[in-house]
């Protein structure tokens, strides 16, 4: 599978998958054509063996202006599929789940379905010149790919509030005080200091970072109890696997893991 949008590139670069938005005329305003694309791209690099962690970036002087209206309320209203079966959905609201670490790098503008990719997301990077809004308020609508069942989760009910009721622009100064972003860096050097981090998270064992995703989804999904039955049967399965054996030899010889991923 290809993305089949060309303005959403992929590609694989060793153990990461950058995944691009080329749309800089439009202020990478996401189209029918885009979403799907971004989800085969998505749903390719979650499958490719060789992948650890996928980076999601955007070309020109913003991320990304949220939906177009124009192209995708036709086809909310008709009831058309947004993505193909058994495609993940990088909003994780429908369909197949992503299970390998996802980080995003934002700049300029960052409204509406681009916030809710974030939530998505399991670690995001900003840009000091990214502006924030989720103005779906404004437009008689409201946020329908995540915003209020993750962004109450993430900043806590009154933060999330405070910005979706209103509609409201915030700085990338308040996206970090509230979690949205887990790093702010000068201005351009979004993009490297989530290369950067994506490079360290797939030097660590894939088994064990996809196992750390599933237990944590679990405890948000199912609640701590749920998580918490799990954790000791994950754990063996773990314990047996080549990486666990590679972790243990590499710290008794005080060198770098070299992890396979079996």
């Amino acid at each position: 599978m290809s993305p089949s949008d060309p303005r959403i590139t992929l590609e694989v670069r060793g153990h990461l998958a950058l995944i691009g938005i080329h749309r800089p005329e439009k202020r990478n305003a996401f189209d029918v054509g885009m979403l799907r694309g971004l989800s085969s791209a998505v749903t390719e690099a979650d499958r490719h063996p060789d992948v650890r962690c996928m980076v999601i970036f955007a070309v020109g002087d913003h991320f990304s202006a949220g939906l177009d209206l124009a192209s995708v309320a036709p086809a909310l209203s008709s009831g058309e599929p947004l993505y193909s079966e058994g495609a993940i959905d990088p909003w994780g609201i429908q369909g197949a789940l992503r299970t390998k670490p996802l980080i995003v790098a934002v700049q300029g503008l960052c409204l509406t379905l681009s916030i809710e990719l974030i939530l998505a997301a399991d670690i995001a990077v900003a840009s000091e010149d990214a502006r924030f809004g989720q103005i779906e308020i404004k437009r008689g609508i409201f946020p329908f790919g995540g915003a209020t069942l993750r962004f109450p989760q993430r900043a806590g009910w009154g933060n999330a509030m405070r910005w979706l009721l209103t509609g409201d622009e915030f700085d990338a100064r308040e996206a970090y005080r509230m979690g949205l972003v887990q790093e702010v860096v000068e201005r351009g050097r979004h993009l490297e200091r989530a290369l950067a981090l994506a490079e360290t998270v797939s030097k660590q064992a894939p088994l064990g970072v996809q196992a750390t995703l599933a237990s944590a989804r679990q405890a948000v999904h199912e609640g701590p109890e749920a998580a918490a039955r799990a954790l000791l049967p994950q754990l063996l399965r773990l314990a047996g696997t080549e990486d666990a054996a590679e972790g243990v030899q590499s710290f008794l010889e005080r060198r770098e893991a070299r992890f396979t991923g079996k």
